[in-house]
């Protein structure tokens, strides 16, 4: 049974840094496609960042230099450092892995506000 449990959101200032960690069981991440996305009320769940299993990183255009995605091997676990945050980087946070279907966490909030 493959599960991904998502830490480290919370608030922070805007211009501020944060880090989620996504850590799986039942998967090997470094085998399979995992990343992160992102959902606010109302609107769809859109892509913020994936990494495949050859190491190649895709990120969505307004993020791609402001975030990092990577992987530890070693923990079986996925992060996302987030950088120069903005109030619109506010949303629920959600781990991704995909292994003949996809597989989510329960999300994590992300709220960017002074």
């Amino acid at each position: 049974q493959v599960q991904l449990v998502e830490s480290g959101g919370g608030l922070v200032q805007p211009g501020g840094s944060l880090r989620l960690s996504c850590a799986a069981s039942g998967i090997i991440l470094k085998s399979n496609s995992v990343g992160w996305f992102r959902q606010t009320p109302g609107k769809e769940r859109e892509l913020v960042a994936v990494i495949t299993s050859a190491g190649i990183t895709n990120y969505a255009a307004s993020m791609k230099d402001r975030f990092t995605i990577f992987r530890d091997n070693a923990k079986n676990t996925v992060s996302l450092q987030m950088n120069s945050l903005k109030p619109e980087d506010t949303a629920v946070y959600y781990c991704w892995a995909y292994r003949l279907g996809n597989y989510w966490g329960q999300g994590t909030q992300v709220t960017v506000s002074s």
